[in-house]
């Protein structure tokens, strides 16, 4: 009798395989973020990633004609809102002050306001007769994207004798003064719809070529199921989306409280995890074709893990589902996901379970749902030919994978993926045979794992100078210092933050960037178009996404001629129409 290979096997060889490689690489400390000014691309010199709001916004007080007077001064790309001074004397409580005018602004917040850029002074009058402790609260944003939470500072004032003194702590019978909106609502109203976004993103995420054949087939499974099994099968897919995204989640909170600099996609500027991904989905595009079959039943990818009635099939299909969802930034998951980067753990991870959440919610919806299910075809023959037909998308992202690895590392690098599919491929057919033959296929497989290992899939791509990547002829690529130049010379610039494995990158390239209308209007307005290239691990990259709020991939700015004008971030999803619009063209 013919034995098929074990999946528990086959399946640990390679999730083992891709831990080890991990703590290995981590242990050699790639991501490591060694501190040390890095350029500010905005303002010209080099400073922190983002200042603290002391060094952001440096406050002075002095008595000018029986007026006290308050100065800030700001930094170069820095600003400070109008109406979100407050001003507060105990004993005496609110007090008057005299702002001049401020820069008219549209902001993404509070609609059309006035902020102050570089320095601004607040001239208060009717001071009480004796010493008093003043609350002065503001609040200010960098354009790079980050927004500080509303700031107090304290001063001992006595007026008699003129003297002004900081002091660290408000007064014990003081009431913090703040502006009339705390944005504590906001803050909460912002969360809802970063959860909101996430969901969203994870819906789109079930689009993606490499979910969708996952995704079909844990779909078909159900016509199997009866009621209260299908829904059963739901949940624990649910579960074993939501749990994934959370280890994800987990991995990057803790890789960051560490020193690390990551984001969304980090571990696919590694050719050996690329090459771990290309393997899994050639595999998987082999037990699909009828090559060999993973577990007992060819549905649910997953289920020979366990035999109870497949129940852990598909809570692993989750797993395998958030697994292959890794190269995919889908439309909402941006904005949400740079949020979650600068959140305490708590909110953070709330916001991927809701991403794992929006990319098992079609399936659960199926579940609960039997008039949806109805539309299902009965089981068939048919059925069959669609599971062999889904092999062939997995085949081709298993090629661009291969694709991916060539431009990371070179060639030799591609090829020695390639012969490690061989391996693989001969380690699967071996399997069903005898002792001797799965001894042999138990080699072959530790040698295609041993090649995920290799120098060329290692060291090729350390070796290039950061940022160093081939970009088109049409784009120069992107530096701290070449931004910064333009930037000071007074001209506009569009930067593009992409990388080679991430498909929406790729199709926003093709459809929107690369349009012959949009070339004409960069060319005539003289806009200058930088390429940021994340494909392999940069730290200057890596800090520009979090300026504007982002932890992956793509990200999209326009930079007015203006050095005054804020940034406008484009949408991830882009079009013709949406570009030209956004550089006023």
């Amino acid at each position: 009798m013919t034995q098929r290979p074990s999946p528990l096997l086959l399946i640990c060889a390679l999730v083992g395989a891709l831990v080890f490689s991990f703590a290995a690489h981590a242990a050699g400390d790639p991501f490591k973020n060694r501190g040390g000014a890095t350029g500010n691309p905005l303002s010209g010199q080099a400073q922190p990633e983002f200042l603290p709001v002391e060094q952001a916004y440096r406050l002075g007080a002095d008595f000018e004609d029986g007026r006290l007077v308050l100065r800030w001064q700001i930094a170069d790309g820095y600003y400070l809102y109008r109406h979100r001074f407050a001003f507060n004397a105990t004993p005496g409580g609110a007090l008057n002050a005299q702002l001049p005018a401020g820069k008219g602004k549209e902001d993404e917040y509070f609609g059309h306001v006035e902020v102050y850029y570089h320095d601004v002074d607040a001239r208060l009058t009717e001071l009480p007769a004796g010493p008093f402790t003043l609350s002065v609260t503001s609040q200010g944003c960098a354009d790079a994207g980050l927004c500080y939470p509303p700031h107090t500072d304290y001063l001992r004032v006595d007026p008699a004798a003129g003297t002004i003194a900081a002091t660290g702590a408000p007064p014990h019978s003081a009431t913090p003064a703040a502006p009339a909106d705390t944005g504590g609502e906001h803050s909460a109203g912002l969360w809802l719809t970063m959860l909101l976004s996430a969901m969203a993103g994870g819906v789109i995420l079930n689009l993606m070529p490499c979910v969708f054949p996952v995704l079909s087939l844990k779909v078909l499974s159900f016509a199997r199921h009866g009621g209260q099994r299908r829904l059963a099968h739901g949940l624990l897919y649910l579960c074993g989306v939501v749990l994934s995204f959370l280890l994800v989640a987990g991995a990057l909170l803790g890789l960051k409280a560490a020193g690390h600099a990551v984001g969304w996609g980090f571990q696919l500027q590694q050719p050996w995890f690329v090459g771990a991904l290309a393997y899994l989905f050639f595999a998987m595009g082999l037990s699909l074709s009828g090559f060999w079959e993973l577990g007992g039943r060819w549905m649910g990818l997953g289920e020979g893990l366990a035999g109870r009635g497949g129940y852990s099939g598909s809570f692993f299909t989750g797993v395998l589902a958030t697994l292959v969802a890794s190269p995919c930034t889908a439309p909402f998951m941006g904005s949400a996901l740079g949020f979650a980067s600068t959140q305490p753990a708590p909110l953070a991870l709330g916001i991927f379970a809701a991403l794992g959440l929006g990319m098992a919610l079609p399936v659960v919806l199926l579940c609960l749902s039997p008039r949806l299910l109805a539309h299902i075809p009965k089981p068939g023959a048919w059925m069959d030919r669609f599971k062999q037909a889904l092999a062939f998308p997995l085949y081709a992202t298993a090629i661009w994978l291969c694709w991916i690895v060539g431009r990371q590392t070179s060639a030799s690098g591609m090829a020695i993926l390639l012969g490690g599919a061989l391996a693989l491929t001969l380690a699967l057919w071996l399997w069903r045979f005898g002792l001797l033959a799965r001894c042999v296929a138990a080699a072959s497989l530790a040698l295609a794992v041993g090649l995920l290992a290799s120098s060329w899939l290692t060291t090729a791509a350390q070796s290039q100078p950061a940022g160093a990547a081939a970009v088109a002829s049409d784009w120069q690529p992107y530096r701290n210092e070449t931004l910064t130049r333009l930037r000071a010379a007074g001209k506009p610039v569009f930067l593009n933050v992409t990388a080679d494995w991430c498909i929406t990158c790729l199709t926003n390239e093709r459809v929107a960037l690369g349009n012959g209308a949009v070339k004409n209007v960069f060319s005539q307005r003289g806009i200058t178009t930088l390429k940021a290239d994340w494909t392999h691990y940069d730290p200057d990259i890596t800090a520009l996404l979090s300026r504007f709020g982002r932890s992956g991939v793509p990200l999209y700015v326009y930079f007015p001629a203006d050095r005054e004008q804020a940034p406008v971030v484009l949408p991830q999803l882009l079009t013709p129409s949406r570009v030209v619009e956004s550089i006023g063209g």
